[in-house]
């Protein structure tokens, strides 16, 4: 089969398609899936510089990938809940037991996979659970935001801040959303409230008073959101790590969160897409021989929504 692969950690110049790469075996609890396409997410670059060889060193040569969206074509003993021509999608990260979803076929651990949503077509599926599922997890799971609650949200225009604002507005909630400005007109149509160019406004002078914020930025932006929250409100971070000093300064809660893709968060929110309650925004799709180029490209730029890899015709 055919896979994307690194045989060392650097830039985008070290991934490589290998044509003859042996198809995935399929232990216990695992389905093999044939992969129709792939999300790329920032981890994924971050894990060929090396960034992550503490907690997971590779084996090389390594497939690339976690998102996927695609049919089962095995499973392995113990499965009940998936049967061989099921639409599946979620993660098949070698971070999390699985064999890279930048390719042909992958193997996926049963309890980082769900059904497909059936409005979704597998592009649009595999762009949903590493930003999905990341805001479910901080909305619902962290925050537990309710009807009427006011939430700033850092980075609405990417890819997990498009699925965080229409999350928040079908819980009820009042959107503020900091984006540059090309990309006000987009995060309106996708619910936000009120809308602030981060590059010529000040957030801290605009909101007040706020329930929560959901930060994907990070830095500076993290420590200016403290100001915006109301006393016992919280903060949840996709790359901050929870300060002492300013929770206390505060009086609120911070979370820094690492998000678990499970099968529970990923069948939430299939239910969502399939009410129709949240749309997935596709940038720019990409073929598998270009996946070299697909993460250099979401490095370097700030996609409005993602950036999938299309792998096989839906």
């Amino acid at each position: 089969m055919k896979a994307a692969q690194i045989n060392n950690y650097g830039g985008s110049e070290v991934v490589k398609i290998n044509d003859n790469a042996p198809k995935p075996a399929v232990s216990q609890g695992q389905l093999l899936v044939e992969v129709y396409a792939a999300g790329a997410n920032p981890v994924d670059w971050k894990i060929r510089e090396g960034y992550m060889r503490q907690m997971v060193p590779l084996k090389f040569p390594a497939t690339l990938g976690g998102d996927f969206s695609g049919i089962v074509a095995e499973v392995g003993e113990d499965v009940s809940d998936f049967k061989k021509g099921d639409e599946v999608y979620g993660q098949a990260s070698i971070t999390r037991g699985g064999s890279g979803s930048f390719a042909e076929f992958a193997s996926a651990d049963v309890n980082t996979a769900a059904h497909k949503p059936k409005n979704a077509s597998h592009i649009e599926a595999a762009a949903l659970p590493l930003t999905g599922v990341s805001a479910w997890q901080a909305l619902v799971d962290h925050i537990d935001l309710s009807r009427g609650e006011k939430i700033l949200i850092h980075g609405g225009a990417g890819g997990i801040g498009s699925i965080a604002i229409q999350l928040a507005k079908y819980l009820g909630a009042y959107v503020a959303t900091t984006v540059s400005a090309k990309d006000i007109p987009y995060v309106k149509e996708l619910g936000a409230d009120d809308v602030i160019d981060y590059k010529n406004q000040s957030f801290e002078d605009m909101v007040h008073d706020y329930d929560a914020v959901y930060d994907t930025v990070g830095g500076e932006t993290y420590v200016r959101s403290f100001k915006v929250l109301k006393k016992v409100g919280i903060i949840v971070s996709m790359l901050e790590q929870p300060r002492l000093d300013l929770m206390e300064q505060y009086e609120v809660n911070a979370i820094g969160q690492l998000t678990q893709v499970n099968s529970e968060r990923l069948s939430k929110l299939a239910e969502l897409v399939d009410k129709r309650a949240i749309k997935v925004h596709i940038e720019r799709t990409f073929p598998l021989e270009q996946a070299g180029e697909a993460l250099s490209y979401l490095q370097k730029g700030h996609p409005r929504g993602k950036v999938v890899l299309k792998i096989k015709e839906d």
